[in-house]
């Protein structure tokens, strides 16, 4: 598990505790000749809750100036993408899914990271695009740093990213 995964965890279920919601976020361990359907999973009885995330991590700092799908995504033994195959993880267990992507900006400069709905991934990957730049990541919604841990706010994202069942 990543530096940046583990905080996400820890993000999550601290918000969780902190607003009385009956949710966990886990990372579920990955074996090395056992397929990991995506990085953090969140498990609620409230769909709201109910989430598949897959983290990304790049560094702008040495160079990177667009997270590509050929580069940063697997491609299985059977020649399935990742994307494709977190699709129809997400499709087939009812989980809202994300991809969270972390700029990291190098030393001196604090980490950012910007939660993508993954409908949007699906689109942009059936699209045929090979990349979402920087500038397009920015576009989302920040998840904002309090320290060295991220504030977890499903309202903003919500509403941004039209993600919660709740209607509004």
């Amino acid at each position: 598990m990543t530096e940046f995964e583990r905080k996400l965890v820890q993000s999550f279920n601290e918000y969780f505790e902190n607003c009385n919601i009956k949710a966990i976020a886990h990372r579920i361990k990955q074996h090395r000749f056992t397929p990991q359907f995506l990085d953090v999973m969140v498990d609620s009885l409230n769909p709201d809750f109910y989430l598949g995330i897959e983290c990304k991590s790049i560094s702008t700092e040495k160079g990177a100036n667009a997270l590509y799908f050929s580069q940063h995504f697997t491609i299985d033994k059977n020649g399935a993408h990742q994307v494709i195959r977190i699709s129809e993880y997400l499709r087939r267990s009812g989980r809202a899914g994300f991809l969270v992507v972390e700029l990291r900006q190098g030393s001196g400069k604090s980490r950012q990271a910007y939660i993508i709905p993954w409908k949007d991934i699906e689109v942009k990957y059936g699209s045929g695009e090979l990349k979402y730049t920087i500038d397009e990541i920015k576009l989302y919604s920040k998840l904002e740093r309090k320290g060295d841990s991220y504030h977890i706010e499903p309202e903003k994202w919500a509403k941004q990213n039209n993600w919660m069942q709740t209607g509004e």
